[in-house]
Order: C-alpha cells, then sequence, then structure tokens
C-alpha cells in the first residue's frame, strides 16, 4: 500500500457510549453507522483471528494496543 494509500484509509470515526461520552479515532473495516455491544481486544497479536471470529458478531470491537500491526500479518489468513 502506498503512503496516499495509506493517508487515504484512514476515515476518521467516533465511538459513542451510551452515557453520551465520545471517543475518536479511526474506523477500519466496513465505514458506517452500528449499534452494538463495545467490547476491548488487549492483545498484540492475533488481530486477523479477533476481527473474523464469528462470536463477536453484532459487538463494536475496540482494538487497545497501539502498535497494532507491526508484527506483520500472516498470509495464510485472508
Amino acid at each position: 500500500m502506498t503512503t496516499s494509500a495509506r493517508k487515504a484509509s484512514r476515515v476518521p470515526a467516533v465511538l459513542v457510549l451510551e452515557d453520551g461520552r465520545t471517543f475518536r479515532g479511526h474506523a477500519y473495516g466496513a465505514v458506517g453507522q452500528t449499534l452494538g455491544e463495545a467490547v476491548f481486544s488487549t492483545g498484540m497479536t492475533g488481530y486477523q483471528e479477533t476481527l473474523t471470529d464469528p462470536s463477536y458478531h453484532r459487538q463494536v470491537v475496540v482494538m487497545t494496543a497501539p502498535h497494532i500491526g507491526n508484527t506483520g500479518v500472516n498470509d495464510e489468513d485472508p
């Protein structure tokens, strides 16, 4: 992915909690509006498995590791 493509893919996103608090970040995956339970993933690896795990259906997964993706990806997963 080129640098300009990476910048273009950084879509601003907002997580709005039930109590009205908001958290700004960047979207990944599907872009749009959704409603669901917010769950947190603290792992620094295994994020491909987390994002494709059917047990997270109808949940909003919030990744908390600051360097996600820096460990590379497994070419067999996609």
